[in-house]
């Protein structure tokens, strides 16, 4: 985990920019086309990622397959906040932290997930390995596996675990990459 004072506060310059669909090529644009013709617009970063027709494809088929975890949203929310907070993507901590309000937790719940933790002793558990998960899978084994059976979490939760910090890296490094950040109180308009 980011240890205090190492989170990145500036914000970087727009490394790579966003795509109308008809600046996407092959299956990118077709992609691009469908998801602004459904919703009305992309969002910034879908429409960057449309750079690279796998990437963006991936990125669809990851997230649509995510919606369908057993993992609790609210807990889900938990995960991806921590998970978030130890990557240092402002743009997807705030969206998370916008989701995890909309699902029904706390201010101190949302706290307590950015710090990696909670107060239910069987999410503290599953958000610690998922936070492994991210920042040392090569350690993860047996015991890790029997703990979270032991808090009473079936392999489906157990293996969804990894979706959602995979999702989250990705959503998170990516944005970073790209320069895809929110502004930081005080700082000009783009």
């Amino acid at each position: 985990m980011r240890t205090e004072g190492t989170a990145r506060t500036d914000r970087p310059a727009r490394r790579l920019t966003a795509l109308e669909p008809e600046q996407a090529t092959g299956r990118a644009r077709e992609l691009l086309a469908d998801i602004v013709e459904r919703h009305g617009s992309a969002g910034e970063m879908v429409s960057t990622m449309a750079h690279s027709p796998a990437l963006i494809e991936g990125y669809l088929s990851l997230s649509r397959a995510m919606k369908r975890v057993k993992i609790p949203r609210a807990l889900s929310e938990k995960l991806s906040l921590a998970v978030q907070e130890w990557i240092g993507c402002g743009t997807c901590r705030e969206a998370h932290v916008a989701a995890a309000r909309a699902a029904g937790l706390s201010e101190a719940d949302i706290e307590l997930a950015r710090q990696g933790t909670s107060t239910d002793a069987r999410e503290a558990a599953l958000i610690a390995v998922a936070l492994r998960v991210l920042a040392e899978p090569s350690a993860l084994g047996d015991e890790d596996v029997a703990e979270l059976r032991a808090h009473g979490w079936s392999d489906r939760i157990i293996a969804e675990v990894v979706g959602v910090v995979t999702l989250n890296l990705l959503t998170g490094a990516f944005n970073l990459l790209a320069g895809i950040q929110p502004a930081e109180p005080g700082d000009p308009e783009d």
